[in-house]
């Protein structure tokens, strides 16, 4: 028994065959030990364990009950599982996190099933409203709509009904995928946007036959309110400003941990928005861990980038370490830039955002300063050419062995790419949830044989060797993984209808794509992403196993106790 005795003491990993010692020595206390349940691992060599245990933010111990047992002291925190399943802490690997807290200050139009139904909502608030106040709101999607509004351009309303409610308000309502947005007649006159705006480079003002704008505004055109609704909020005072951050910051905060979520990539913030999240950093108001993207022009990440680059800062709660770039829109907005016109589109072959002489230099700052790059990527059109530039970087540097870039999303591919992500070793950096949200209309927008041949194709890509990494794109879907992780396994839509199920993940597949795989698409496996001593102690613990339960039960699974760092950071509903 004294080399099971010595991995105790130790504090080494425990496997499951190891046997018990009657009379086991005596170990420094852990912190934390959670018993009585199973605990998922994600790590291959010891995939399951009925006992952990936590010496200060780090995991020590797995083992049997009994193994664990000498961790146990007097001042040691039990959590007696009572049967529940606990895995690594759920990793958000593509979100926005700011969106995310902002989400839940403004009009909630996810759920919202009509046109006139947001007309309403609209009305209600502008009688609150002051004059000159900005109303905002987020989640729309007119495909989602139980009806087709009359009269409409490409199925969306004219903003009139909107305007006659919101005469003395300006209001920006943001679509559900983030690019597009809907204004009101106010909005476009604080914007300047009048018959005679013509549309700005990656953008779209949509306007009727008699060129009126209808009050869509499609990719960057969205850009014109938001820098009128910028200045707007210019004018608070700076305590104001700061009181709204620490609220936006709060409440995202609150939203992913109440959803087991203990690590957020954010797909994408700006060098200003970062020095926020710095503050509230150094305040210790991160609740979880921040990896983030700088999403800001090519010059001021030329000029900044290398003052900014960190990697764990505050204990592990922030990381910036990464670039974006968006180089398309969304196929639900008709934004996503395609090879061949939309089926349903004729002509219309979507658009390019960035200039791919932009997506280009951002590369080669990246390659410089040795740091990952994100291209938002949706149509073939657009991850071709990403694909094209990841490549040509990675020629052009053979002294970098490992890159980890990424294409987030990648919805849509030509079957000639699809292998060009496991031959590179492009992270694919996907969600579950919107192969499922755009079914009902997506092959309405692209076509059957367009479906088949790429999108959404979780199976395809892993058998390239690629890496998949989920998450939720947060607010353009809510937040909980659970939903997403159904999806990702069954990919059935809510009538029942399995899409294109031969992508489906399988359960361990899905877990391991937002656990390990995120990390690993962060250049953070080491420290998290499984359950192994030395490894942060971030774990979710779950109301059901969800890698036995039946699969329509996984979606409804909650959250008994979300664990940061070896403490409890969130309980659920009936627990202690």
């Amino acid at each position: 028994m004294v080399k099971r005795e010595w991995m105790a003491i130790a504090g080494l990993v425990l496997t499951m065959g190891a046997g018990g010692c009657s009379s086991a020595p005596a170990v420094e206390p852990a912190t934390l030990v959670l018993r009585g349940g199973k605990i998922v691992t994600v790590e291959a060599s010891a995939p399951e364990a009925q006992a952990l245990a936590v010496r200060g933010d780090r995991i020590v111990a797995l083992g049997t009950a009994e193994q664990i047992a000498p961790y146990v002291g007097p001042a040691t925190q039990v959590i007696d599982l009572a049967g529940l399943t606990a895995v690594p802490g759920l990793i958000e690997g593509h979100g926005h996190f700011m969106g995310l807290g902002q989400s839940k200050m403004v009009l909630d139009l996810m759920d919202v099933t009509s046109w006139d139904a947001i007309v309403r909502l609209v009305g209600e608030a502008a009688a609150k409203a002051k004059p000159g106040e900005w109303i905002r709101g987020r989640g729309w999607h007119q495909e989602k709509w139980t009806s087709v509004p009359q009269p409409n351009v490409e199925g969306f309303p004219l903003h009139d009904a909107l305007s006659k409610v919101s005469p003395n308000n300006p209001v920006l309502l943001e679509h559900a995928s983030g690019h597009a947005a809907y204004v009101n007649a106010k909005a476009m006159e604080v914007s300047g946007i009048t018959a005679a705006t013509r549309n700005p480079a990656g953008g779209e003002i949509l306007k009727d036959r008699a060129g009126r704008p209808i009050g869509v505004l499609r990719e960057t055109a969205s850009d014109l309110a938001e820098d009128a609704l910028a200045k707007w909020l210019s004018t608070r005072t700076p305590e104001e400003r700061a009181a709204d951050a620490r609220r936006v910051i709060d409440a995202a905060v609150q939203a992913a941990l109440e959803k087991g979520v203990t690590s957020f990539q954010d797909a994408g913030e700006s060098f200003s928005t970062i020095d926020v999240l710095k503050q509230a950093a150094d305040a210790g108001a991160l609740g979880i861990r921040l990896w983030v993207m700088v999403r800001d022009s090519n010059e001021n990440i030329a000029a900044k980038l290398p003052s900014y680059k960190a990697v764990g800062l505050h204990d592990q709660h922030l990381t910036i370490a990464a670039i974006k770039k968006t180089i398309d829109g969304a196929i639900g907005s008709r934004g996503a830039w395609l090879l061949a016109p939309y089926s349903d589109l004729p002509g219309h072959t979507g658009l390019n955002t960035a200039p791919v002489d932009e997506v280009k230099a951002l590369a080669e700052l990246a390659a410089v300063n040795g740091v990952q790059l994100g291209v938002h990527a949706i149509g073939d059109r657009a991850n071709r050419e990403a694909l094209d530039i990841f490549e040509a970087t990675f020629k052009a540097h053979p002294d970098v062995k490992d890159w980890r870039w990424r294409i987030e999303h990648a919805q849509h591919l030509s079957a000639a790419d699809i292998p060009r992500f496991g031959r590179l070793g492009v992270i694919a950096s996907m969600q579950g949830i919107h192969a499922t949200s755009d079914a009902p209309y997506v092959t309405a927008r692209l076509g059957e044989a367009r479906i088949t041949e790429g999108a959404y194709v979780w199976r395809k890509l892993m058998q390239s060797g690629a890496v998949i990494s989920n998450g939720t794109d947060v607010p353009v879907e809510r937040i909980d993984p659970m939903p997403n992780l159904y999806a990702s396994v069954t990919r059935k839509m809510t009538n029942g209808t399995a899409f294109t199920p031969d992508q489906v993940m399988t359960r361990e597949e899905a877990l391991k794509s937002y656990t390990w795989n995120a990390a690993y698409a962060a250049r953070e496996e080491t420290l998290k992403g499984s359950l192994a001593v030395g490894k942060l102690a971030d774990v979710t613990v779950l109301t059901k196993d969800i890698l036995t339960v039946p699969e329509d039960q996984i979606a409804s699974t909650g959250v008994a106790y979300t664990i940061v760092g070896g403490k409890v950071a969130y309980t659920g509903p009936g627990r202690q």
